[in-house]
């Protein structure tokens, strides 16, 4: 049975924007760094024996829904231009490379993720789903065939290392991202509430709606116990809404049938032309371990 790998591409394409010595213009001057080095990473990935079904998401534009619902969720601000300006350049070369891509205008890319990791997941000749990103946000995606790998740390995380890492189970990351605070994301958590006392008390409750309002009722000890349910109870509203703000939708419209994943190879002529008009390098051509 096949497994399926799901790209988080906006993740690489910052990460490589990021990394020492990523700078490169290309033949016409644009700035085209981040998105070679994105495409060979992916190229990396396709070498391996076990990548067979592979699909990259992207944040298409950075704002989505969320931003709707709290005006203090991340928006593509502060972003530096150079990077801005290869999001489109992003998204079509991984097309050129014949991956299926997913470009995200309402939803985020880690939704689509999340969908695909439950459609994927429940199919009876699915291996495993691997979803290809360190984000702790798809953390709670992981369970039963759907586990998470951090490429940069060759780490994998299923249910229990979730655990072990975060200290709550995948179903609770949302509601551990909503006390803590999430600074990539723009959640900033409730005052006070860190990450030791989030992950005990929901350890035992497991979600913020099910932990009692006073601290005489619980029946774990955190410490400054009172001082923690006396703001839960005063912000719990607040609190779900930066649960729902941190729980990844799982009904993104992705028409794609398992068979659309599997990679067949990289279409010659449009990548030949990225290759050689875009990236200035041909040898990048010599990489591709297939063509169609």
């Amino acid at each position: 049975m096949p497994d399926v790998h799901l790209v988080d591409g906006t993740f690489e394409l910052f990460r490589a924007f990021y990394a020492p010595r990523s700078s490169k213009q290309g033949p016409d001057g644009r700035e085209i760094g981040a998105t070679r080095q994105l495409v060979r990473s992916l190229i990396g990935l396709l070498k391996t024996s076990e990548v067979s079904h592979l699909a990259v998401a992207f944040d298409h534009v950075i704002e989505s829904f969320r931003n709707d619902m709290f005006d203090g969720y991340k928006t593509g601000a502060g972003i530096d231009p150079r990077l801005r300006a290869q999001f489109d350049l992003a998204e079509e070369a991984v097309a050129a490379l014949g991956i299926v891509v997913w470009p995200m205008v309402a939803f985020e890319a880690d939704d689509a993720l999340a969908t695909a990791a439950a459609t994927y997941g429940a199919l009876d000749q699915v291996g495993r789903v691997v979803i290809c990103s360190p984000d702790k946000d798809l953390a709670q995606c992981v369970g039963g065939k759907v586990i998470q790998l951090d490429r940069m740390r060759r780490k994998t995380y299923d249910a229990l290392a979730v655990r072990d890492k975060f200290g709550v189970a995948p179903a609770s990351i949302p509601d551990y991202l909503a006390l803590v605070g999430d600074s990539a994301d723009g959640i900033p958590g409730l005052p006070r509430w860190g990450a030791k006392g989030a992950s005990t008390v929901l350890a035992r409750y497991e979600h913020i709606q099910h932990i009692p309002d006073t601290a005489d009722s619980w029946d774990v000890k955190v410490r400054g116990a009172t001082t923690l349910a006396g703001i839960l109870s005063d912000r719990r509203e607040l609190a779900m809404l930066y649960r729902e703000l941190a729980t990844l939708r799982r009904d993104v419209p992705l028409t794609e049938a398992l068979d659309d994943l599997q990679w067949r190879g990289a279409d010659r002529e449009a990548f030949g032309a990225m290759a050689e008009h875009v990236f200035g390098s041909p040898r990048i051509i010599d990489q591709v371990p297939a063509w169609r």
